[in-house]
């Protein structure tokens, strides 16, 4: 099966349609699916429900697909660095499903792990738990959270060889696994592209059985969220 497409369009074609969820790998604004989500956008597909962990910045990363008005709801954690994002949701122009970190994490690793629900002491006694099962378990209150099976998750990864084993690099491991093991196609984009073999198994992340798609960016513009620098002495 060839998995390696020649760009991004055609890696979202017949696949992205109307009303998916879609699930969004990257923090804050490193690690993310530029062309991916680019080529989303280009798409025009709408009514998506997104799954990510932030919701990009004004102009950037999913914060494109906000402009555009083709995301209809959110399930994420931090969406602090985009004003759009704010005004739609104030507006109540937007869904939104705040998520604790590592609850959104887990509920993503669960899906992909064929695990329907799982206990949380995270959120118990707060507007998190509304309409949720708890329990106690040993004297603890925990709240149910349910997996997340997103339709399509679009990933960022550092290398694949062309069955599609991935390798990811610092902070783009946050998520990125995670929802490349959730979604029921995974379409990854990729800096370095390199035969079967080429990648030692030991090293391997995630194998090539979640990967359906592969598109190969060797360029990305890796834009800096927050640039902090120090002034010279």
């Amino acid at each position: 099966m060839n998995k390696v497409y020649p760009d991004a369009q055609s890696a979202l074609a017949g696949i992205v349609q109307d009303g998916q969820t879609i699930a969004v790998g990257g923090f804050g604004l490193c690690g993310i699916p530029e062309a991916l989500i680019a080529a989303l956008r280009d798409s025009g597909v709408k009514n998506l429900t997104a799954i990510s962990n932030n919701a990009g910045v004004d102009g950037f990363g999913l914060g494109q697909l906000l402009e555009t008005r083709q995301i209809k709801k959110m399930i994420s954690s931090y969406v602090g660095e985009n004003k759009e994002f704010a005004r739609q949701f104030l507006a109540g122009e937007l869904e939104l499903e705040f998520t604790p970190q590592g609850t959104l994490a887990e509920k993503l690793r669960a899906g992909g792990a064929g695990i329907p629900a799982f206990f949380t002491k995270t959120g118990y006694g707060t507007v998190v738990a509304e309409g949720k099962e708890t329990r106690e378990f040993d004297g603890e209150h925990y709240v149910m959270e349910r997996a997340l099976t997103p339709d399509v998750s679009l990933v960022k990864a550092y290398m694949a060889d062309r069955a599609g084993n991935l390798v990811f690099r610092k902070t783009a491991r946050n998520f990125n696994p995670n929802v490349a093991m959730a979604g029921k196609v995974c379409i990854v984009e990729v800096e370095k592209l390199v035969e079967i073999g080429e990648i030692d198994p030991d090293q391997v992340h995630t194998p090539s059985i979640f990967v359906h798609r592969i598109v190969h960016n060797p360029t990305p513009e890796k834009r800096i969220e927050q640039r902090t620098v120090r002034t010279a002495n």
